[in-house]
């Protein structure tokens, strides 16, 4: 299974400044990455086409096709594959324009190779599945398009960082997700995870959705953490 500690990845690294490619591979290499490198956009479109890989790293300025038109065209093409991109383009709107074509992750350069490493590794967990527009989840509907809740046909009103945090459980329902989990993908980095704030959001959001209901969804596994659980469980706190 992608994203799974133990389980070899293979990265496609597309940079076309020679000595900077060489590096980056190799210091991949050394935290036990499969490592594929292309110079060109041409390239990179190629070996994406001919091989599965678990995540691509990007440099925009490259010849022939930038890195924003080969991104652009591999999520035409349907690739869901996790993509961080790498540029010297430091601006707000050079940022917008590179997520907007379909990137997950945005890193300027000069960067520190640790935070590449941290960043890899962050999308890997994530994986690569293609979004649904709806997600159901028992009788919890969730239309992700226009960000709108149902329970049983009934509309459930969340606030922005309630429904990041139910979003995030209904794309691992069954699964225990730990506070250190639950804060990386729910929170920034600016957030105390000392602080009791994901268990003052987790009971929130748990009155919004199950008060009401025989069902309860949100559940607690006692010194883990929680998780959405898509049958009802013998112990619901």
């Amino acid at each position: 299974m992608r994203g799974t500690p133990g389980v070899a990845m293979r990265i496609l690294l597309v940079e076309d400044e020679v000595t900077a490619a060489r590096m980056l591979a190799k210091g991949l290499r050394e935290v036990s990455y499969a490592v594929d490198s292309a110079s060109d956009g041409g390239e990179a479109l190629y070996l994406a086409s001919i091989n599965d890989y678990d995540l691509i790293i990007l440099d925009v300025m490259l010849p022939g096709k930038s890195g924003l038109e080969v991104c652009r065209d591999l999520r035409f093409g349907g690739s869901a594959v996790p993509l961080l991109m790498l540029t010297a383009r430091t601006s707000v709107p050079d940022r917008i324009e590179g997520l907007n074509t379909g990137a997950d992750d945005y890193l300027s350069k000069p960067f520190d190779f640790r935070e590449l490493v941290a960043r890899v590794r962050a999308l890997l967990r994530r994986g690569p599945a293609l979004r649904s527009e709806v997600i159901g989840i028992a009788d919890l509907t969730i239309h992700e398009r226009v960000r709108r809740v149902q329970r049983a046909g009934r509309d459930v009103d969340l606030t922005t960082k309630e429904y990041a945090l139910l979003d995030y459980f209904a794309w691992h329902p069954g699964q225990v997700l730990g506070r250190a989990e639950i804060s990386e993908h729910v929170w920034d980095e600016n957030f105390d995870a000392f602080s009791n704030v994901i268990d003052v959001y987790i009971q929130r959001l748990r009155r919004k959705i199950d008060d009401g209901s025989s069902h309860k969804l949100l559940c607690t596994v006692r010194g883990e953490g929680y998780k959405l659980c898509p049958v009802p469980a013998e112990e619901n706190v």
